[in-house]
C-alpha cells in the first residue's frame, strides 16, 4: 500500500518568502486509488505543481482548505460518501473559487453537472474518461503562469 493511499498532510505551508520558487500546493479530492495515483504522479512530475495533500470526502477536503492554503484543488463530483459540490460551495463561499485553479474532473460530465459546478464559479470541467490530459494541461498552464517551480 501506498503511502498516499491514506488522506493525509504533507509538510505545513512555508509562510516566509522563500517559498517564492517552491511548488504550487495542490489539493486533490478524488476516492479512487488508482486514478489519484496516477493524478500524483502526473501533477508531481513537472516540478511546477505538488499534490500537498489530498481527500476523499467532501469533509475531509473542507478541513484541509480550512486549515492550510492552496494554490490549486480538483474535485471529483461523485465520492464514496457524498459529493464534491459541498467543496465547491465552501470555495465560493470562501471566496477562494477566483483566487485559485479549481477543477472538476469526473466520470459524471453531463451538462446539467457542468451547469451546476459553473454556477459555483467552476471554469475547468472535465470528464476523467476522455479529457484526464486536459485537466493536466490546464493545471501546467496554471502553474507556468502564476511562476511556479524551481
Amino acid at each position: 500500500m501506498d503511502e498516499r493511499d491514506t488522506p493525509m498532510n504533507s509538510e505545513p505551508n512555508p509562510v516566509d518568502g522563500s517559498a517564492a520558487h517552491a511548488p504550487l500546493r495542490v489539493l486533490l479530492i478524488e476516492d479512487s486509488p488508482l486514478i489519484r495515483r496516477s493524478l500524483v504522479e502526473a501533477i508531481d512530475s513537472s516540478g511546477l505543481l505538488q499534490v500537498a495533500a489530498y481527500a476523499d470526502s467532501a469533509e475531509q477536503a473542507i478541513a484541509l482548505l480550512d486549515a492550510e492554503a492552496f494554490d490549486a484543488v480538483i474535485v471529483d463530483l461523485q465520492l464514496k460518501q457524498g459529493s464534491g459540490v459541498p467543496v465547491l460551495a465552501y470555495l465560493q463561499r470562501e471566496g477562494l473559487i477566483d483566487s485559485m485553479f479549481a477543477a472538476v474532473l469526473t466520470n459524471h460530465a453531463l451538462p446539467a453537472y457542468r451547469a451546476r459546478c459553473e454556477q459555483y464559479g467552476v471554469r475547468h470541467f472535465y470528464d476523467k474518461s476522455f479529457e484526464f490530459d486536459r485537466v493536466l494541461d490546464a493545471l501546467h498552464e496554471y502553474a507556468q503562469e502564476r511562476g511556479g517551480g524551481r
